[in-house]
């Protein structure tokens, strides 16, 4: 058994936010866990191609588009979105609050992942 704090790990820049990896691969548990804050009136073009993700919303509020803008999901506290086929997505934060989330990565993530964003395309890693 041990327990983390996230003010005791350090957070990960990704662009547009902040990644707390509170598990990661090295601790043996199968997925990682991440508090993810995503700065308010953000637009990430993302998608994981060698991970599963599901994100749950505990604060702020914003969306998540499919790439082709084909599906919107509003995110509000209590909210869950599941990128269960490596979809490429659009994350959206509203204006004026930061969005946080709970995200669970399978397989898990190194911790060493980054973020490239950019207008043109999807980062990926």
């Amino acid at each position: 058994m041990f327990s983390r704090k996230r003010n005791d790990i350090a957070g990960i820049q990704w662009g547009n936010g902040t990644s707390h990896r509170m598990l990661t691969e090295k601790d043996g548990m199968g997925f990682t866990v991440a508090h993810t804050v995503v700065n308010a009136g953000s637009e990430s073009r993302l998608q994981y191609r060698r991970h599963l993700e599901a994100c749950y919303c505990i604060s702020g509020r914003g969306c998540v588009l499919s790439a082709n803008g084909s599906e919107e999901h509003i995110l509000e506290p209590g909210s869950i979105y599941v990128l269960d086929k490596h979809d490429p997505h659009v994350l959206k934060a509203d204006d004026g609050e930061d969005m946080h989330l709970v995200s669970v990565f399978n397989p898990p993530l190194t911790g060493k992942e980054r973020h490239q964003l950019s207008a043109d395309g999807f980062s990926q890693y």
